[in-house]
């Protein structure tokens, strides 16, 4: 492959393309894969269709300015994003263990990008180019725009456009904000007032909704819990409002979200020339490995009405869902046929939720996304339109496609919706066509109360998609099993909780070999009731488990037919007061310990494991009849980062 297909990543890049100068210097925390499921490919080819010069420096060596001096000057500034996921998530586990592989690294390796990137690299990048502008973007920056709860630090941090001094913030999908910063870059004019942008000022515009101060909300939980409900509130392109909150004493202030991409934009968008391969500079490091689940997927739609609370999508892409245009995905698909490891085979045709196509409701269009409320649940809204015809439509003109052997559909799906589109044959059709042996959903919880908390719809919802599931499967003889994702620790989630979710998996035959344990990550309402121990939507106490015993016990009972699970969850039980689920019954969910210490207790766990392994293959254990809950390895936060989950499939544009 050629390098000049690629934007510039040297001296002698550029020099090969006759520059002596160029624009903009484009940081990011992740190997650069060019690729439009990466925000810095995205975000680099649209400011290069603009006819701007852009370089790129991929994970720089951020101990000192000469990386980051290496190109030269940029002559309109540095844009740094800290990669697809928040650089502490990418290197930290919900236990807050280090984690073993990067996969937006080359050949897997760790340590590669800075804890808080943004910050470190703002910092070098003043030090390379004293005077020169800084502009922050991509998830990282998007969900640390306001004064936010850390997870790692355990406290109130200030706004990350603070802590790294940088002149503006871009948050959201940034290609429209972006494009604008650097216009008004290269005309010399002022970069405050731009939709979707955070800047700081001396004082606040005078239409502007005031929030508790950064000082105020790190003091007083409840100041926090409201200053959270009013910026989720807010977060509308159509009806929200510019929001400011002091630090110290200048003020952060944070411009309405700009309008999503059109259809046509979203087209343009995608049809850049993108190589969809990381740089050649990575193949003798072993690749990239994050390409491998993308290569062939197809972005076709953004935002996400589903309203999961524990999800930062809402906060970054957005609740108004757009989508590309049938010849846009066509198109992509038919070029895809031409690559030279193309085998046939579709990965892909998802997105943030993969069966939205279309708004919530037309009331949106004009009036925005109703405030603090779910369009799903805990039940369906009566303006909601549920609507698969489009998105059926799309599939079925890509697998006809000439080259094309399977379309699959990887992405999660939203089942409540998919029940709430009365006869339609989409579920049918999934079923039959564009399913790799598992489809993705997410019931999370079998407790009501905690999927309320979560912002999910209850569990007959769940059971009633199963239901359905499973006879489908059985009316076109197959063999097809349901991944749930299940999350412990929820806010909200008792002990006694958990036990029920052991119990529900037990019924369901279900042995899940990894569980998700919450993590509170950044900017998401779920976060807030973790920190504060309230609701912000109804601004009421709920329920956290904080200390790690308890985090761990729940955990445990979600994979209580583990060995390494068995003391966790006789603990658990006894502290539920239910001995009654300790025994040999059929109803139990774990042996009485072994006598004789806990080395044989352990010893005895294992070999019971292993007996219940042997018997598994009658259907009853690992492999599952059709539509039967199956469990899904994945790592507990990352959020599925090899085929997106909810943290948003699509990139976290700069």
């Amino acid at each position: 492959m050629d390098l000049n297909d690629f934007l510039p990543v040297s001296r002698e890049d550029m020099a090969a393309r006759g520059w002596d100068w160029y624009d903009i210097l484009l940081v990011t925390g992740d190997a650069y894969v060019d690729h439009p499921s990466f925000g810095t490919a995205v975000i680099g080819r649209v400011l290069s269709d603009a006819g701007y010069r852009v370089a790129v420096l991929a994970q720089p060596d951020w101990h000192g300015p000469e990386a980051f001096a290496a190109m030269g000057r940029p002559e309109l500034g540095v844009f740094i994003n800290a990669g697809n996921l928040d650089s502490m998530v990418a290197h930290y586990t919900a236990a807050k263990k280090r984690r073993s592989e990067d996969f937006y690294s080359p050949g897997r390796r760790t340590g590669l990008r800075p804890d808080r990137a943004c910050i470190v690299y703002a910092n070098r990048a003043r030090e390379a180019f004293p005077g020169t502008t800084v502009l922050l973007g991509g998830l990282e920056a998007s969900l640390r725009r306001f004064a936010h709860y850390d997870y790692w630090d355990d406290r109130v941090r200030r706004s990350v456009l603070v802590d790294a001094k940088a002149d503006i913030l871009i948050y959201g999908m940034g290609e429209t904000a972006t494009r604008e910063a650097a216009d008004r870059l290269r005309d010399r004019r002022p970069l405050h007032g731009i939709r979707g942008s955070a800047v700081m000022l001396s004082a606040p515009p005078k239409d502007a909704v005031l929030l508790p101060s950064c000082e105020e909300v790190a003091a007083d939980k409840t100041l926090y819990a409201r200053a959270a409900r009013t910026e989720n509130a807010e977060h509308d392109p159509i009806r929200g409002h510019t929001l400011a909150q002091r630090h110290g004493d200048r003020y952060l202030v944070v411009y309405p979200p700009a309008m999503p991409l059109t259809t046509a934009q979203l087209d343009a968008v995608a049809a850049l020339p993108y190589t969809r391969e990381p740089h050649p500079m990575y193949d003798d490091a072993g690749g990239v490995p994050a390409i491998e689940e993308v290569r062939f997927s197809v972005i076709h739609n953004r935002g996400c009405f589903g309203g999961c609370n524990f999800c930062s999508l809402a906060f970054h892409q957005g609740r108004m869902v757009t989508s590309r245009s049938h010849a846009s995905v066509i198109a992509e698909v038919e070029a895809m046929t031409r690559h030279p490891l193309w085998k046939g085979y579709v990965s892909d045709v998802g997105g943030p939720t993969a069966n939205f196509r279309r708004p919530s409701c037309d009331k949106q269009l004009k009036e925005g996304m109703c405030p603090l409320r779910h369009c799903l649940a805990p039940k369906k809204c009566e303006h909601l339109i549920a609507d698969h015809s489009d998105y059926l439509s799309l599939l079925r003109k890509l697998r006809a496609i000439p080259g094309v052997k399977k379309v699959f559909v990887r992405s999660g799906v939203r089942f409540d919706y998919v029940l709430y589109d009365k006869n339609s044959p989409f579920l049918s059709e999934l079923v039959r066509w564009h399913i790799s042996g598992q489809l993705k959903v997410a019931p999370e919880h079998c407790v009501d109360n905690v999927l309320g908390y979560m912002g999910k719809p209850p569990a007959a919802v769940y059971e009633r998609f199963m239901d359905k599931y499973r006879s489908l499967n059985r009316r076109y003889g197959k063999e097809q099993f349901l991944v749930p994702y299940l999350m412990s620790s929820h806010p909200g989630s008792t002990l006694a909780d958990a036990v029920e979710l052991a119990l529900y998996l037990k019924k369901h035959g279900a042995r899940p070999e990894q569980v998700q344990d919450f993590y509170p990550t950044p900017g998401t309402i779920s976060t807030c009731m973790y920190y504060t121990g309230i609701d912000p939507i109804t601004m009421k106490p709920v329920y956290v488990a904080r200390t790690p015993r308890e985090k761990a016990m729940q955990r445990a009972l979600l994979q209580y037919t583990e060995p390494r699970s068995a003391p966790l969850v006789r603990e658990a039980l006894r502290e539920c007061g239910r001995e009654d689920l300790i025994g040999t019954g059929p109803e139990c969910l774990v042996r009485p310990a072994a006598p004789g210490g806990k080395k044989r207790e352990a010893a005895a766990d294992i070999s019971r494991s292993h007996q219940s392994r042997r018997v598994s293959a009658d259907g009853r254990g690992q492999k599952k009849s059709p539509g039967r809950a199956a469990a899904h390895p994945r790592e507990d936060a990352a959020a599925d980062r090899r085929g997106g989950r909810r943290r948003g499939r699509g990139p976290g544009h700069a």
